[in-house]
This record gives C-alpha cells, structure tokens and sequence, in this order.
C-alpha cells in the first residue's frame, strides 16, 4: 500500500490524469443517474433549442436533450472502446506469441498477413470492411480491430521470450485507448458505426453537421467530449508507460 501511494506522489502527472480516468469511468457507470433527460425521449415541440437552464447543452433536432446524450455517450464510447482495445489486445498479443515461439512458416504466414493489412491505409480499410458488414457499433469494433491487431502481433512477437512481455503489452493498451475511441467516432460519424437513435458522439457530430449554421452546439458539445476523453486516455496511457516502463527507470 506504502508502495502505491509512493507512486501516486511521485508521479503526479499520472495521478492527475488517473483521477481525471476515474471521473470519465465515474460519469460512464452513473449516466442514468446523472443525465436530467431520458437521451431518447422525443419532444418535437423544443426542437433545435439554444442551451438554456432547463437544457443546458440545447437540443437536437428531434427535441432530446443534448447534454444527457453527451452523458450517455460517454458509457457508449467508454465501452465500446474496452471491448475493442481488449479484442484487438487478445487477437494480437496470441498471434504474435504463436507466430515468435514457433516461428518457421507459422510465423511467416502470420507476419505476411500483418505485412498485408499495414499495406493498406487503416482507416480506409476498417471503413470498407464496416461496410460490407453494416452500419453498427459491434461491427465497427470488427473492422477496427481488423486493421488493428498487427500491431500487437508485431510486437508480442518481438518480446515473446522477455519477461516484461505483459507490463509492456497492457502499457501499449492503455496508450491506446484513446485513439481507439477517436477511430469509433470517426467510423459513427462516417455514417459505419453507431445508428440512430443510439446516444454516441461521432454520431451526433454526424447529425449536427446539417444544422452547424443554425444549431452550432450539436457540434460543440459532442466535440468537446471527444477532444476531453482522447487527451485524458492519451495522456494516461503515457503516465502509465513513464510509470511501468522499465526502460524509464
């Protein structure tokens, strides 16, 4: 216990952002509790509403309130990022120990499927796979992880007979987190990731942009609560990598 606390004095900066972690984690897990407004209860008659006290972020163009769909986002996103970060940490960190321990043509069948999916811009192939799958968040999570997984592959192949493999792998997790969740937005906002009425930031950024002139905070607020997130994981995950890191020390 001594030893935690040490570490949280004499790293603040990971300190400050685990706790900013938490809060994220915090607004995730009590969203229902937390947001004023059911974020799918229609009121057509307060469509397109500027922010207000009774709704402090406005509405959208159906009426619902914008800042309990930001809330909700969060546990949305949040999640979704977790199952992806965790699928493509499995998938990789496997491949990459079965293709270093036995190398041979395992491991260069193994290698020259990575070599193939880095061959091809990540973004645009998870957006074609997205699209022969369908537009949902599960299947964003699959083409993402698609165009993912080598990188940990790589990697666990490079370590797989160091015994810092794991510390090094879960750090390159965490520092990834972020960026994860901005590639889920991107696939929402895209129109091959989360549908209507689901409550997900790159997909209210995806409604918003039609109304940007007349209704600015369908696009604001949204905004705002990606840029948050992806800098609060993404420094996170270099605290982490700074605190567990052996090479750091």
């Amino acid at each position: 216990m001594k030893k935690v606390l040490r570490t949280f004095k004499e790293n603040k900066q990971f300190t400050l952002f685990f706790i900013l972690g938490l809060v994220v984690i915090g607004i995730a897990i009590f969203a229902p509790q937390l947001s004023p407004y059911d974020p799918l209860d229609a009121v057509m008659t307060e469509s397109l509403q500027e922010p207000s006290s009774a709704h402090p972020f406005g509405t959208d163009k159906l009426g619902r309130d914008l800042l309990s769909r930001v809330i909700f986002g969060t546990r949305t996103s949040l999640i979704m990022t977790l199952c992806l970060v965790a699928v493509i940490f499995v998938i990789g960190t496997f491949l990459g120990v079965i293709a270093g321990y036995f190398g041979g043509v395992v491991d260069a069948v193994i290698m020259r499927i990575a070599d193939m999916m880095i061959s091809f811009p990540g973004l645009v192939l998870a957006i074609a796979i997205a699209g022969m799958l369908g537009p949902n968040l599960v299947n964003a999570v699959i083409s993402i992880a698609a165009v993912s997984w080598t990188k940990y592959a790589r990697l666990a192949r490079s370590m797989v007979l160091l015994p810092n493999m794991v510390t090094q792998m879960v750090v390159t997790a965490a520092a990834d987190i972020g960026t994860m969740m901005l590639e889920l937005a991107s696939l929402s906002f895209l129109g091959f990731g989360a549908t209507a009425p689901t409550p997900e930031w790159g997909l209210m950024l995806n409604e918003g942009r039609t109304y940007m002139a007349k209704a600015p905070w369908l696009m604001i607020y949204p905004g705002i609560a990606i840029v948050i997130c992806v800098v609060v994981f993404n420094m996170l995950g270099d605290s982490i990598r700074d605190v567990l890191d052996p090479r750091q020390e």
